[in-house]
């Protein structure tokens, strides 16, 4: 038999990679058919090709890169994924949970660490910070049930943080005490570093990436600008005194409302992370465990024991006394405790620190035994994180799924959003709009359509609106939502639509407002006025100036007799699902009783949704908005249809009311769903066309006209 051991360890940086993405590659498929999360094969992976199980692969400088950077990339998603609004309503309940999480844990090391291990004082404290510190290890897989936003997994994300940021405080103390250097300077020097860190992230960066977002649009450059703040924030929050995930965390947070969790920008974001560097990260955690350590004495074993064992108790008793302390769910507890109990990276990194630091005597804080207790801590943890947050997340998601089918609304399953582009710069606009106004429960598709004028340049035209359905689509892809597009020919424009409208059972359009070409050209354009008065489901007519994720507010101007439209709750569940996945506050204007029932529907359907309200008396006080609604602000206009229950003679003043009031702001005019003939049926007596301004409005037009001649 030939000798294959020299040509291991693997060294080459090539067959090293090909390595590591086999592993990504079978891992998963391997574990999916033992039942076991995925995370636990990168981890068992890693042991088994590191030095301490076949010696496969080196633990070269490349995972030290790539670990780290995977590392940061979880915190990162994180922090970018959190529900800001939560956290203000439950400041509470996070505090609690982060004090429960530090000090038991806390306590339970140092007491063990004294007693049953006999360890000094700095060594236990030491100690202590490991097992009250955690990392969310086990985080991706709640990305992949989507459950980012549940209440248990925010309380968990943001309680982590605290019990880490106090762990990392109480380590640099005792650096600093081992140092000498623990004095008033040090202390005032770290902790202006630290609140200086904090103020200029939370004030500089998100003005930063909103002047960003505004002026450039490019998916790469969009991408790289975030990594750039992530990585500057955890070298900042390094030399500060604190550990990067700090930093990449923090970073998080303050991009968190300018990337919305439906963006094509998370998608890329969560898509290279998970397929490259987090991987990365969980096979070099893999590669530094040894488990032949369980079998070099009693000494060990018992480290060991001790570490697992009471390592898990402390973060179960914070997990389940805190869900106990807020009346939550069993299973909440059960996801707190899951994604609380793994010890991985800052372990390992307060494990080097004690490995180097010495004591008064000349010997080390932590010997062997120590690094093999905790690394065997690491590997047991991160095994009963990952089965118990894998449980939790589908026991949560099947419960959710059970209640969302009793209290779902029939009527919103007809959802399917037809989207008329005609001109290239309203493409990725309005399908980034329509994909944030989504359904995602429902996972349908868009529809785009590029409907063509049948005349001698048809083919050139056609050509052109094909580009723009394909830009539509690649926008719709980098997303993860599907788009069926069309290009068809029509003589009329308005009957394009109306037909594909139809063909496709549409519930609902979100097109561009008419570009005006010359000073006589109309507001509506030539086919919008047919759209809507033989249309009676939904129309939005949206012209976005800004990028939707820099938007700060949403101000809806709601008429009265409103409520009394069939479409009354489609538009708001629209509206507020745009506002929550933005991020910003949504402003209702209109009556009193219109406003009770808005809020109402928001507090029982998105309770996260951060609304103000407002009483608009009479339609008339619509250009007094034009003082509240900034640039960088959405403007949405409720209308309706001549004939309709809330239909007022004063809209046929509204173009001219949005062009001299509102003329650089973001705006949406909505049509609601109301009730009117089927579109297939025409009568006598029903009107085989309608203007969309009557005679007696026009006539105004021109007495008005001839009165400013005549000044």
């Amino acid at each position: 038999m030939p000798d294959i051991s020299q040509y291991f360890p693997i060294t080459d940086p090539t067959l090293i990679f090909f390595v590591v993405l086999c592993i990504i590659l079978f891992a998963p498929i391997v574990m999916s058919r033992l039942r076991i999360p995925h995370i636990i094969g990168m981890v068992l992976a890693g042991i088994m090709v590191g030095r301490y199980g076949l010696n496969i692969l080196e633990r070269d400088s490349s995972f030290e890169l790539f670990g780290k950077v995977g590392l940061l990339y979880i915190m990162f998603l994180a922090g970018l994924e959190m529900n800001l609004t939560n956290i203000r309503k439950r400041q509470r309940q996070f505090l609690v949970f982060g004090l429960l999480t530090f000090a038991i844990p806390f306590c339970t090391a140092y007491l063990v660490g004294i007693f049953l291990l006999g360890y000094s004082e700095i060594t236990s404290l030491l100690l202590a910070c490991i097992f009250a510190s955690n990392t969310l290890i086990a985080y991706p897989i709640v990305c992949k049930f989507g459950l980012q936003k549940h209440p248990s997994v925010a309380l968990s994300v943001g309680s982590s943080m605290i019990a880490l940021t106090l762990s990392l405080l109480i380590l640099a103390a005792i650096v600093g005490s081992a140092s000498g250097d623990a004095g008033v300077t040090f202390w005032v020097l770290f902790v202006t570093k630290v609140i200086l860190f904090c103020t200029v992230l939370s004030l500089v960066i998100p003005r930063l990436t909103r002047w960003f977002f505004n002026h450039y649009d490019d998916s790469v450059m969009l991408y790289i600008y975030t990594m750039s703040v992530l990585f500057l924030s955890a070298a900042v929050s390094e030399f500060c005194g604190l550990e990067g995930i700090f930093g990449a965390f923090m970073a998080g947070l303050a991009l968190n409302r300018y990337i919305p969790s439906v963006s094509p920008l998370m998608n890329r974001i969560e898509f290279i992370g998970n397929a490259l560097f987090i991987p990365y990260f969980l096979i070099g955690v893999g590669m530094l465990i040894d488990i032949s350590v369980l079998f070099h004495g009693y000494d060990t074993l018992w480290v060991v024991f001790c570490m697992v064992v009471f390592a898990t108790l402390g973060k179960a008793i914070a997990a389940y006394a805190s869900c106990f302390i807020f009346k939550a769910p069993l299973l909440s507890g059960h996801m707190m405790f899951g994604l609380t109990e793994a010890h991985a990276a800052g372990g390992i990194a307060m494990t080097m620190v004690g490995m180097h630091m010495m004591l008064p005597d000349g010997s080390y804080v932590f010997d062997a035994n120590v690094l093999n207790g905790v690394v065997m801590m690491i590997l047991f943890t991160c095994i009963v994180s990952s089965i118990v947050v894998d449980n939790s997340a589908q026991a949560i998601l099947l419960k959710e799924k059970l209640n969302i089918a009793e209290t779902e609304n029939i009527a919103a399953d007809d959802e399917q959003m037809l989207l008329p582009l005609q001109h290239d710069e309203d493409a990725d606009t309005l399908v980034n709009l329509a994909i944030m106004m989504r359904n995602k429960r429902l996972n349908r598709g868009l529809i785009g359509l590029n409907v063509v004028y049948d005349d001698v340049n048809s083919n050139r035209n056609r050509k052109e609106g094909r580009n723009i359905l394909e830009r539509a689509e690649e926008t719709a892809i980098s997303a993860d939502v599907l788009m069926q597009s069309q290009s068809r020919l029509s003589t009329n424009i308005a009957n394009g639509i109306k037909h594909a409208f139809k063909e496709f059972d549409a519930s609902e359009i979100i097109m561009g407002l008419h570009r005006k070409t010359s000073p006589n050209d109309s507001f509506w354009g030539a086919y919008t006025p047919g759209l809507i008065t033989e249309i009676n489901r939904q129309i939005m007519i949206c012209r976005i100036l800004k990028p939707l994720s820099t938007l700060r507010r949403i101000h809806v101007a709601v008429p009265s007799r409103v409520e009394f439209e069939p479409g009354f709750y489609r538009w708001i569940e629209h509206l507020s699902r745009l506002a929550g996945n933005i991020g910003c506050k949504i402003i209702f204007h209109g009556r009193e009783k219109t406003n009770g029932l808005i809020e109402e529907y928001i507090r029982n359907r998105h309770p996260e949704v951060r609304m103000e309200f407002e009483e608009l008396v009479h339609w008339k006080e619509l250009p007094t908005l034009s003082d509240k609604v900034r640039d960088d602000h959405l403007l949405v206009v409720i209308t309706a249809r001549p004939g309709t229950v809330s239909y007022k003679p004063a809209f046929e003043r509204l173009p001219i009311e949005l062009t001299e009031n509102f003329p650089t702001c973001s705006l949406i005019i909505l049509y609601p769903d109301q009730h009117g003939q089927p579109q297939d049926v025409m009568t006598f007596t029903a009107p085989q066309r309608r203007d969309s301004e009557s005679a007696y409005a026009t006539l105004l037009k021109w007495v008005e006209r001839m009165k400013m001649k005549r000044r």
